[in-house]
């Protein structure tokens, strides 16, 4: 295809920027190059930051990147610069704190407009082509930015000053001269229970995110106490979800959130790190309630995963585009006439009732989200038919529906390869795998894990990113943090002593890259990494998993195999210097939360005496998978084949198998129980 514009970006990997390839704007890449052509010139750089699956982001892009005029304002007094936010996380977070300093509320697109020394003085996130939406238009926005600059450089000055100062404030943290106490959960369970909306699930009213480390913290708060209320609205949110149209009725996963406060109509983008969470989540779910619903949920999203999101030689996609053939949604929506044409009449009629699909539709030009509307008892009511019937019938339309979709155009897929994603999604894999029993998932999760060793890792350290055959960028805090997890979880799931191994040097190398000698936690950053304006330590857990909150935990979960008491005084003191802004500000603390929660329970380590792949040793294994134990070390050690010099915490030298079976041990606070070689015995222990 002939394009009658092409910029610097042409030469870049990430989708995102090769989108922006061919606008009338100047795109350059963050780099030297770029930066240096700013100083040259004295231009001020007007830095724009998305993502591929960004909606907003491609509504910016043909408004105003497209637009030959006020590109040719962009190209006169700016060097444009494009971020792909997915590559360049630490960017981000830095432009993003700085946009809320401005009192803008943060978000993608991010609009930041910098001096040449990369130092912000002005910015928002999305604007229109002209004033619109209380929003300036965004060529105003140029002409009046670069006019500031020429004439007032004393107070860009004063207000980078001020920019540079606040952001040394956000990563300066002490710590805690209070206990850390089973308090701190509680009354940040408390809060998040104010924010509960009991008519529909989840937290505020909208948009409505799924937040599944906030749901996980009510999981872990009902186990430790036993307090129903949370238990129930932890369900009833899932369920609410799992029903609505926030969930992919026919093809199974989670878009990214809802615009409205009952779940119905998503903003439709997939996300890898979304469904890896859920995944966990909605398994949990199964383990308490044993009620097939969430089991389910698990199953249809980790087919998804594999259909849609998994490489064949192993490593999972980024994300899928919210658009196709240049509408929102398109891909996903149904009117009933389409229904019909596919399944028939009468039975599309049946469909459509259960799934809220009607002439006037729910979404844009009167096509319909599909939800779950009504149970399938009530539609065999209301039809005079019995619900296993009903049921069947549902199925197989699903399936049609489904095979039908298939034909459209789909989304856009960024195929990048982040590995903090991978490690999230890796250990939902083997989470799912060990609730499943599925083989073919743990060996996906396994064959992850290997393309990770094989492509993204260099002298010992961690890469970013993988695509189109290239790994780039230095692996930040969270890549290091979330690999180390899935390398224990694999630990876990197999019994295999290489990646218990592998754990701790990985462990080793995130320690000496990232940990902060001075004050304690993590800095997102390595020492050798590209120097910045500010070396941001982040202690937010935000819709991913905080790389301080995941490498907290790791450190736990190692102490315990390990014994090595550093490990767990740096824990104690990352939870110490965050314990006050956990208690305050729960809802951006949830999974240091249930870090700092294994900490105070403690896990229960259990330890199964036999052979993985032998008969009697596969029932304690189901049992304890089907259990929710969130805090628990296992292992899984053959008789007959040593346990290597790890396992400080637990006597395995005295731990032997009762009459040849496979026997297990149970030990929590340094005291082990009787040896158990049925799975009714070990459930009473694992209570």
């Amino acid at each position: 295809m002939d394009h009658r514009y092409t910029n610097h970006l042409i030469h870049e990997t990430s989708p995102y920027l090769l989108q922006h390839a061919h606008n009338p704007v100047d795109w350059y890449a963050w780099g030297e190059e770029a930066l240096a052509k700013a100083k040259a010139e004295d231009k001020p750089i007007l830095l724009s930051i998305g993502y591929s699956a960004c909606h907003w982001c491609h509504v910016m892009e043909h408004e105003s990147f497209e637009n030959a005029p006020i590109a040719a304002l962009m190209n006169q007094h700016f060097v444009s610069i494009k971020v792909d936010r997915e590559e360049r996380p630490d960017l981000d977070q830095i432009y993003q704190y700085v946009v809320q300093m401005f009192g803008v509320g943060g978000g993608w697109p991010l609009t930041m407009f910098l001096t040449p020394d990369r130092e912000p003085f002005y910015g928002g996130t999305y604007y229109p082509p002209d004033d619109r939406f209380g929003r300036p238009g965004f060529p105003k926005v140029i002409e009046a930015v670069a006019r500031y600059y020429r004439e007032h450089k004393a107070e860009i000055r004063q207000t980078t000053e001020r920019v540079l100062q606040g952001l040394d404030g956000l990563s300066t943290f002490h710590e805690s001269a209070l206990p850390l106490s089973k308090t701190v959960i509680e009354n940040a369970a408390r809060k998040l229970n104010n924010s509960f909306d009991e008519a529909h699930g989840g937290f505020g009213t909208q948009p409505k995110f799924p937040n599944p480390m906030l749901l996980a913290v009510f999981l872990r708060y009902w186990r430790a106490t036993g307090n129903e209320p949370y238990l129930r609205m932890a369900l009833l949110a899932l369920e609410k979800m799992a029903r609505g149209g926030i969930y992919d009725q026919l093809g199974g996963g989670f878009h990214r959130y809802s615009v409205d406060a009952h779940w119905l109509v998503p903003h439709f983008e997939k996300m890898l790190y979304d469904n890896a969470q859920l995944i966990r989540l909605y398994a949990d779910a199964y383990r308490i309630t044993k009620d097939p619903f969430y089991r389910d949920i698990v199953q249809e999203t980790v087919g998804y995963v594999q259909r849609e999101m998994l490489q064949p030689e192993g490593g999972f996609y980024a994300t899928q585009d919210a658009d196709s053939e240049g509408e929102e949604g398109k891909y996903f929506v149904w009117t009933p006439e389409e229904v019909a044409a596919i399944v028939g009449p009468e039975v599309g009629e049946v469909f459509s009732r259960a799934y809220g699909v009607d002439e006037h539709g729910n979404f844009e030009h009167g096509k319909s989200i599909l939800h779950r509307a009504v149970t399938p008892d009530w539609v065999a009511q209301e039809f005079g038919e019995k619900a296993g019937t009903v049921e069947r019938l549902l199925e197989e339309a699903r399936q049609r529906l489904f095979a039908a979709r298939e034909q459209r155009i789909k989304p856009f897929r960024d195929e990048k390869v982040i590995v903090a994603w991978n490690g999230l999604m890796i250990s939902a894999f083997l989470d799912a795998a060990n609730l499943l029993g599925d083989d073919g998932v743990k060996q996906d999760a396994v064959r992850s894990i290997e393309f990770m060793l094989t492509h993204l890792v260099r002298d010992g350290r961690l890469l970013h990113s993988f695509k189109d055959g290239q790994a780039k960028l230095a692996g930040y805090l969270d890549d290091h943090a979330c690999f180390v997890a899935c390398l224990l979880d694999a630990f876990e799931s197999t019994g295999e002593q290489r990646f218990l191994t592998l754990a701790e040097e990985f462990n080793r190398a995130t320690l000496a890259n990232f940990w902060d000698e001075v004050r304690g936690g993590f800095f997102l950053t390595g020492p050798d990494h590209e120097s910045l304006i500010h070396r941001p330590k982040d202690p937010f857990d935000h819709a991913v998993p905080g790389g301080n909150s995941v490498a907290t935990l790791n450190l736990l979960r190692l102490y315990y195999y390990t014994g090595e008491e550093e490990l767990l005084q740096k824990a104690e003191q990352t939870l110490r210097l965050f314990r006050d802004r956990m208690e305050d500000e729960p809802f951006s603390f949830g999974q240091m939360i249930c870090a700092l929660d294994f900490y105070l329970e403690t896990p229960k380590e259990i330890a199964i005496i036999g052979r993985g792949d032998q008969a009697d040793t596969q029932p304690l294994l189901r049992l304890v998978h089907e259990s929710y134990v969130p805090n628990k070390i296992l292992l899984v050690i053959d008789p007959a084949g040593g346990t290597g010099d790890a396992f400080a915490h637990l006597p395995v030298d005295e731990m032997t198998q009762l009459e040849g079976k496979a026997t297990a041990y149970v030990c929590h606070n340094f005291a082990c129980s009787v040896p158990t070689t049925t799975p009714e015995a070990l459930a009473e222990l694992l209570k």
